[in-house]
């Protein structure tokens, strides 16, 4: 009688320790853009609540904020946002709403690059696209969500692991598949400037009409001298971006005979599919170039 009243006790006692971590709330963090959401919730699991303010297919360098934007960085406990100027938009909303939740930026360590641009010198903030510099990112936003819950310290180290290895696969897929381009197929162009990073890491040369930011429309001369240029380098493909319009780069194909080599994912995720995650994007961006590249 005594050993089934113990036995009684004990589930009763696990029973409302479960209804307790059931009920814990969940950390409720905000993210600039679909990447870095994506990020935090693979980080964060079971114990995030992650809105994106810019989704999937969007383009973060010209979102304008909501009224719900400000109400969800009100009731953020974390804020993270890329950096290295890519989001000022948010910089101004954080600002104007005095929101008390911990701002966070994910590039922090970064070797930025840096481009000219109407005759200023700027950071490129699209540091992702190179896997060591996205092994950062993650570094930081485990950190950010271990201050603010230390007690699942555990939980989030051993997310971080298993994120790092699927990373360290990636980049070893990434050395082989572009590292064996053949030299003349190494010039390629995009509609903006998001790539330099993965160009870099993997000796590529991407060119576009437009600079680092998609709010500054090419002109004419621009696009022409563009197409100048792809018809000297005899350079073998063009690509489109998600979250850009693909009628302006249709044209310069046209005009310069250059395939259509097909879309990458730059900015943001896709809506669904095999791109709707980073390690997808990434992934999906690797044997898009691939394949259309890899014949000489």
């Amino acid at each position: 009688m005594r050993a089934l009243t113990m036995i009684f006790s004990m589930c009763v006692a696990m029973g409302l320790s479960l209804g307790v971590a059931a009920q814990t709330p969940k950390i409720p963090v905000v993210a600039s853009f679909s990447i870095l959401g994506d990020m935090t919730r693979a980080i964060g699991g079971e114990h995030v609540h992650v809105s994106a303010l810019v989704g999937p297919d969007e383009d973060a360098h010209t979102y304008e904020p909501t009224p719900d934007d400000a109400k969800a960085l009100l009731n953020a406990k974390i804020i993270i946002k890329n950096g290295l100027g890519f989001e000022p938009w948010l910089d101004r909303l954080v600002s104007s709403t005095e929101t008390p939740g911990a701002i966070v930026t994910a590039s922090k360590g970064v070797a930025a690059h840096t481009m000219e641009e109407d005759g200023e010198t700027i950071p490129d903030p699209h540091a992702w696209h190179n896997l060591t510099n996205a092994k950062l990112y993650v570094n930081n936003i485990t950190q950010a969500l271990i201050k603010a819950d230390p007690a699942d310290e555990a939980y989030y180290n051993r997310n971080l692991a298993a994120y790092l290895k699927k990373l360290d696969r990636l980049q070893a897929e990434a050395i082989t598949e572009l590292g064996n381009l053949p030299a003349g197929n190494r010039r390629i162009v995009t509609s903006h400037d998001a790539f330099g990073y993965l160009g870099q890491a993997y000796g590529i040369d991407f060119m576009a009409p437009q600079g680092l930011s998609t709010e500054r429309e090419p002109s004419a001369a621009e696009v022409a001298s563009l197409i100048r240029q792809i018809r000297a380098d005899k350079v073998r493909a063009v690509f489109m971006e998600n979250i850009k319009d693909s009628r302006l780069l249709q044209q310069i194909a046209d005009e310069s005979g250059a395939q259509i080599g097909g879309t990458l994912y730059s900015d943001a995720l896709a809506s669904e599919g095999p791109a709707s995650t980073f390690l997808g994007l990434f992934e999906y961006n690797l044997t898009t170039l691939h394949n259309a590249l890899s014949t000489p």
